[in-house]
């Protein structure tokens, strides 16, 4: 590894963490950089063919920095890991140029063949905390996936990919981008994330309401008709904590 390309990790440890404030510091007490140092020492060995010598090291390299990383795996230049603990870079991943992975990233395979098994992560790709990324998938430049997301499907450029199972942030009236700063958060869930389970019971409630309002006018219609209809008692909706976006959703309907 060259003097120039320490150097280019060190920069990029200063455009990503307001927290560096010199060179010995980063150089001394980041663990993210310790291991990306060690991770290319180690894939050298084992693109010579020392295998066991290279796996040996970045185990070493594990205990040390808590990040694991297989020397088969191929790194860009300018990666940067922050905080860095619990991170798993599996042997057939790949990772582009500017990538930024946080603490208790996973980058896995979901099946025990060989061959290509584990993703790959093309430039500028940010991949939040406690997010996973498993299978032979492709996370195109410039995406972006919030903190525990699960991915397990390719995903095109710029996107933004929040909860379980991943979902792309959607387009709204043209306003992709504005959604999506809200939505992605590297470290926890944003206040402002939207709620895919509590938005389809809503969306199911508001449906369910507007039935209840064409059966009453029904009724009504039919009994100016003269005919006559028994009234049956509908069980009472408990509302669930008042607080929950499922919550107000009945209360509103209850009220309506």
């Amino acid at each position: 590894m060259s003097f120039e390309r320490l150097k280019e990790d060190i920069r990029c440890v200063f455009e990503r963490d307001p927290a560096a404030r010199n060179k010995f510091e980063v150089l001394t007490c980041y663990p993210g950089l310790h291991a990306l140092l060690l991770y290319r020492m180690n894939h050298f060995l084992w693109n010579l063919g020392l295998k066991w010598v290279a796996r040996f090291m970045s185990t070493a390299s594990r205990w040390f920095t808590g990040v694991e990383i297989h020397p088969g795996a191929v790194i860009g230049r300018r990666f940067f890991i922050d905080h860095g603990m619990g991170v798993v870079i599996g042997e057939t991943a790949v990772i582009g140029n500017d990538c930024t992975l946080y603490h208790g990233v996973t980058l896995g395979g979901t099946s025990w063949k060989k061959g290509k098994r584990h993703p790959t992560l093309e430039d500028n790709v940010v991949v939040g905390a406690g997010a996973k990324v498993l299978g032979p998938v492709v996370i195109s430049q410039g995406v972006r996936i919030g903190s525990n997301a699960v991915v397990v499907k390719d995903v095109l450029e710029n996107a933004t990919v929040v909860g379980v199972p991943g979902r792309i942030v959607e387009e709204v009236k043209g306003k992709q981008k504005v959604i999506a700063e809200k939505v992605f958060d590297a470290y926890g869930g944003a206040e402002e994330m939207p709620d895919p389970v509590a938005h389809a019971v809503g969306c199911m409630l508001d449906h369910i309401n507007a039935m209840d309002r064409n059966m009453e006018v029904m009724h009504d219609a039919l009994k100016e008709m003269g005919v006559e209809l028994k009234n049956i008692s509908l069980p009472e909706m408990e509302a669930l904590d008042s607080g929950s976006a499922v919550g107000n959703k009945i209360k509103s309907s209850k009220v309506d």
